[in-house]
């Protein structure tokens, strides 16, 4: 997971051109579900990857990307997150409608300013809980990545460092909960695996 404040300490990394060619590849010939955009959720541990390929699709895609844990109310907001980037986000452009978020203030723990969704034909929403319910019902295209614990948690606390290591263990749990009640990579239509940059 990677929270606005702290993006500085991302090291440098991309994501493999293979896996984003083949999601661009993939978004580009699906449809929207529900109306509105064409939605590519990209979901998976902390630490996987996702953010990286979710970035990578938007701009090759020229859309929109909303990263669910600029949403996730705190620590122990994985699952109000991704109900709160359904209610605002994906709900009303299915509807047609415009679309904002409320995003999280890290550094206050509090809600801070209203983001808000410029309008496209596609839209990538990366994070954990893209492809759990009731967010993966807006999903057109369903992409999983995976990587082994021990590379996931040496990326995330390298990115994030000493803020998000007494919390790896708080949010692996939540995962742990989430996943297992949907278990996502199941109905993906793209499990993509990634390796040390």
């Amino acid at each position: 997971m990677s929270h606005p404040p702290l993006e500085r300490h991302r090291p440098v990394e991309h994501a493999d051109p293979d896996h984003v060619a083949a999601v661009t590849a993939a978004a580009r010939a699906a449809r929207p579900v529900a109306g509105g955009p064409v939605v590519v959720a990209v979901d998976g541990r902390s630490g996987s990857g996702k953010t990286l390929l979710g970035t990578a699709v938007a701009r090759e895609l020229g859309c929109p990307v909303v990263h669910v844990d600029a949403v996730y109310p705190g620590w122990d907001g994985l699952s109000a997150g991704v109900a709160l980037v359904t209610e605002h986000v994906l709900e009303p452009l299915a509807r047609g409608e415009r679309a904002s978020y409320p995003r999280w203030d890290w550094m206050r723990s509090r809600p801070g300013r209203t983001v808000a969704v410029p309008p496209g034909t596609h839209l990538v929403l990366e994070g954990c809980g893209s492809l759990v319910p009731p967010a993966v019902a807006h999903a057109a295209v369903r992409v999983w990545v995976e990587a082994p614990e021990d590379l996931r948690r040496q990326r995330a606390l390298g990115r994030d460092g000493d803020t998000y290591a007494p919390h790896w263990d708080r949010w692996a749990a939540q995962e742990d909960a989430v996943y297992a009640a949907s278990r996502p990579w199941l109905t993906a239509h793209l499990v993509l695996r990634t390796a040390p940059a």
